[in-house]
């Protein structure tokens, strides 16, 4: 188990349009397991490969249901739109209301390099869309309305 550090807001990698995947490799499969591990340990949902200071497209999700691995993902699909509260791991002791689409199909490729889609709905299709979001070089302030911080007690 190895776990990164998170970058915080600030960080020119956060902003930058995060670089295609052109082949699953070794270093590309621990990157994969040790963004997971990292996720799990900051008690996030997603994390995305810039949040760890990795300019590629590679996301991991799990929103409770098991772990999701993205790479290279691109929405293919998009309806409904809900507005909704979120935070991330970047930007700690913020949050803010997101406009977001309800269901949401994305395509990526699995740790095979295969071709997979998932439907997303809820929660899990907000996480899509935030992690998706941080590939592109997009924080969820840059969306957001009501931004408030988080009071944090014992």
């Amino acid at each position: 188990m190895a776990v990164y550090r998170i970058v915080e807001v600030g960080d020119p990698v956060l902003k930058e349009k995060a670089r295609r995947v052109p082949r699953i490799t070794p270093n590309v499969l621990k990157l994969l397991d040790n963004m997971a591990d990292t996720m799990y340990e900051a008690k996030g949902v997603g994390l995305a490969a810039p949040q760890v200071g990795v300019s590629k497209r590679i996301a991991v999700v799990d929103v409770g249901h098991g772990l999701v691995e993205l790479i290279n993902p691109v929405i293919v699909h998009k309806e409904g739109m809900e507005t909704d509260v979120e935070g991330c791991l970047s930007i700690p002791g913020l949050k803010g209301e997101v406009p977001r689409y309800v269901k949401v199909k994305v395509r990526a490729l699995n740790r095979e390099g295969k071709e997979v889609e998932y439907e997303g709905e809820g929660l899990l299709a907000r996480a899509f869309q935030h992690e998706i979001d941080h590939l592109d070089g997009i924080l969820f302030t840059d969306k957001a309305q009501n931004l408030t911080k988080i009071k944090r007690g014992f």
